[in-house]
């Protein structure tokens, strides 16, 4: 089955999230995903809240920015969080917007090197290892959770170019993919990851799922408002991208997402959503009974 979600867009007030994700957790949508963008809310601070609020919904982070992260408090926060929420939790790690690291003193020479020591040293951490590793970025001394999580946790790359897609099939446990990946980009992204697992002898780890945002717009407007949007973000004459419509169009969107490789396929309202409630909703009693 094709997993689904919504996203709590970060445009939103932090005050507006808990009846978003108390209203998800009661329609059944198995997915409320939440961002860390600069310089809005705060990635683990909104899912323990979230988390809190609810019951039964998982969360996740999309994503937290490894040079804003020192890997040891990573590992910390997110065993924390899997050890209050068995089974809910789901954590993005990748390499944050570049023109946000700068601003903040963190924009590193490599990213794909940070991610990929913070990704070794993050696994490593929350299978309960003691490490010590003096990487380029990542150093570590003898470090080892005192609370690792009780059951093993995926740790998920939120990815976009071919080095860090094939890094994913190296060393992470799923892939997220933006709202800018098409059909053909995921089934891209899906020959990238297994090389990457290939290379690095992980082909027969288990399965890699590949999680997508696809954004959409419903309502009578809905149609405008995602043509602004892609061409606000220099995505107007990408094809393939978003969907505009009722349940059934959006279902079909999902349904080519899933047909090129994706497991779980997550709605991205647009930027200017006037109704984040009503928009879950739609996404779990509409759009989820018409996604095999």
């Amino acid at each position: 089955m094709t997993g689904l979600g919504a996203v709590f867009r970060p445009q939103l007030a932090p005050e507006r999230l808990r009846s978003v994700a108390e209203l998800a957790d009661a329609a059944g949508l198995e997915e409320l995903w939440l961002w860390e963008d600069c310089f809005r809310e705060g990635g683990i601070s909104t899912a323990a809240a979230a988390l809190a609020w609810t019951e039964r919904v998982k969360v996740g982070v999309g994503l937290l920015p490894v040079p804003l992260r020192n890997v040891a408090i990573a590992a910390m926060e997110a065993a924390t969080l899997h050890r209050m929420f068995p089974g809910r939790p789901i954590l993005a790690v990748g390499h944050g917007v570049q023109d946000w690291m700068g601003q903040v003193g963190a924009r590193v020479e490599s990213p794909v090197t940070l991610l990929r020591e913070h990704l070794v040293a993050l696994r490593a951490l929350l299978g309960g290892e003691r490490v010590s590793t003096e990487g380029r970025y990542v150093k570590l001394d003898d470090v080892a959770l005192d609370w690792p999580p009780a059951e093993p946790v995926p740790v998920i790359a939120g990815v976009t170019g071919p080095r860090s897609l094939r890094l994913a099939g190296e060393a992470a446990d799923g892939t997220l993919l933006t709202a800018s990946t098409s059909p053909e980009g995921v089934r891209r992204a899906r020959q990238l990851i297994d090389e990457g697992r290939e290379s690095a002898g992980r082909s027969d780890a288990g399965p890699h799922p590949i999680v997508v945002y696809l954004l959409t717009a419903t309502g009578p407007d809905g149609a405008a408002r995602l043509k602004a949007e892609l061409a606000e973000e220099g995505l107007g004459s990408v094809p393939d991208l978003g969907v505009a419509g009722d349940a059934g169009a959006v279902a079909k969107a999902v349904q080519r997402l899933a047909d090129a490789g994706a497991d779980t396929v997550v709605l991205q309202p647009t930027g200017d959503e006037p109704d984040p409630e009503g928009f879950v909703r739609f996404a779990a009693e509409e759009v989820r009974p018409l996604v095999p």
